[in-house]
């Protein structure tokens, strides 16, 4: 099998979307509806919006 390919044990993982803000992949599926972040992304996102008191 080529490394071109991206496997889960011989099935061949599905297509992810790309991170909205860093065009990244993500985790999500490319059918997935909303916002989609990267964990960084995502990570960033969470500290700018958690409660600072």
């Amino acid at each position: 099998m080529s490394e071109d390919h991206c496997t889960i044990g011989d099935e061949p993982k599905p297509p992810y979307a790309e991170c909205v803000l860093c065009r990244k992949p993500t985790e999500y599926p490319e059918s997935y509806r909303g916002i989609t972040l990267c964990p960084v992304c995502e990570w960033q996102e969470a500290q700018r919006t958690a409660c600072s008191g």
